[in-house]
């Protein structure tokens, strides 16, 4: 009798494992191409030229901050600092988006660090999109910008850049693909929310024009919709092309965060320390989400990220600057690649900032090595 109950008992408890567990907002949104990427390249024992790290390390002053901070004897590095920011990070951020954007910033409330830009870019969907609301996405894009949307209960809307090639036979640049106004405009409406600006562009490269940032700014203020800008790109800009910020544009403060960086900013991609910027009224709602998920990013890593800006800080605009320098030598690779694949016969899109390189092989579509 005793092994019969048992057995009906685990026959019971079996029954009920077979109840879905998978909540409905992560339906279609489980596949990820760049754990697919990252997998396939240590199978087959490939370069991965599909995730945005280089192949370098950070530079020495800002390892050097790190180890400072690691056997400095202040213990205090160790444990817990402020759940929004280590404060001598967020008061540098402050500092150096103040220069940024010609306002004033309160550290504490106008800045947040999160665990990398894409924790970032989680708290504002989290935050500020809701059920049935509508996100303007830019294509070509991001790939977490879709299943982050979904996973808030937003609907996506796709905008595409179309490509405008030049007429006199040289290579397609960035600059080249472009929103087409009407378009942009039709998928404005009652319900839209949220657009996503990615400047400079992940993965083509493009940098946003003032212009072009105008009229996207235009139609934000006109109908009242948010812009989620992910900047994390800022610094790596070529061609002497200028990295315009869209929260500096008229009517735009208000409604914009900013999304930056230190992984890209300072080619120190695994430390997982972003920040994002903007006002209160926007970031007191991430806060929320940031303190009911990660909580808290690694003290040590946002101790040395401040050691950087700070540098960086006396240093801005000099050509001593590590954001002077970065540009000039990705430019000189980006340029090699493009004679690279050009002479093979592929059409290279010359990007304008980023260190992705786009390139049409659809000559090559036949061959059975493709």
């Amino acid at each position: 009798p005793h092994l019969k109950a048992s057995n009906s008992l685990s026959h019971s408890l079996q029954a009920k494992m077979s109840r879905p567990v998978q909540a409905r907002r992560l339906e279609g949104i489980d596949k990820n191409i760049w754990v697919e990427f990252v997998k396939l390249a240590a199978t087959y024992s490939k370069v991965n030229l599909g995730q945005g790290f280089p192949d370098f390390p950070a530079p020495e002053f800002l390892t050097e901050a790190f180890s400072r901070a690691l056997g400095g004897g202040n213990h205090m590095l160790h444990q817990y600092t402020r759940a929004f920011g280590h404060p001598p990070l967020v008061k540098v951020l402050a500092q150096f988006f103040e220069k940024l954007l010609g306002r004033d910033l309160d550290p504490m409330t106008n800045v947040m660090v999160t665990v990398g830009a894409y924790q970032a870019l989680f708290c504002c969907f989290q935050a500020l999109v809701d059920e049935g609301d509508e996100v303007i996405i830019i294509e070509p894009f991001f790939d977490c910008y879709e299943p982050m949307v979904k996973m808030a209960g937003g609907t996506p809307v796709f905008v595409p850049l179309r490509p405008n090639p030049p007429k006199d036979g040289k290579l397609m640049s960035s600059a080249d693909w472009q929103l087409d106004p009407a378009e942009l405009a039709s998928k404005f409406s009652e319900r839209t929310k949220a657009i996503v600006l990615n400047s400079p562009n992940n993965p083509l490269g493009k940098v946003f024009s003032r212009e072009e940032l105008g009229l996207i700014a235009e139609l934000c203020v006109k109908h009242d919709v948010l812009c989620i800008s992910d900047e994390v790109y800022e610094w790596l800009v070529y061609d002497g092309k200028q990295h315009v910020r869209i929260a500096s544009l008229q009517g735009m403060w208000d409604r914009t965060v900013i999304i930056g960086s230190a992984g890209k900013t300072f080619s120190a991609t695994g430390w997982k320390v972003g920040w994002v910027v903007g006002p209160d009224r926007l970031l007191k709602h991430l806060r929320t989400v940031h303190q009911n998920s990660v909580y808290h990013c690694a003290t040590i890593a946002q101790e040395a990220v401040a050691q950087g800006f700070q540098r960086e800080l006396m240093l801005y605009g000099k050509p001593e600057s590590y954001f002077v320098q970065l540009p000039k030598e990705l430019q000189q690779k980006r340029d090699w690649l493009v004679q690279s694949l050009d002479g093979v016969g592929m059409k290279p899109i010359i990007p304008e900032g980023t260190y992705f390189l786009v390139a049409d092989i659809s000559q090559f579509s036949e061959s059975p090595a493709v």
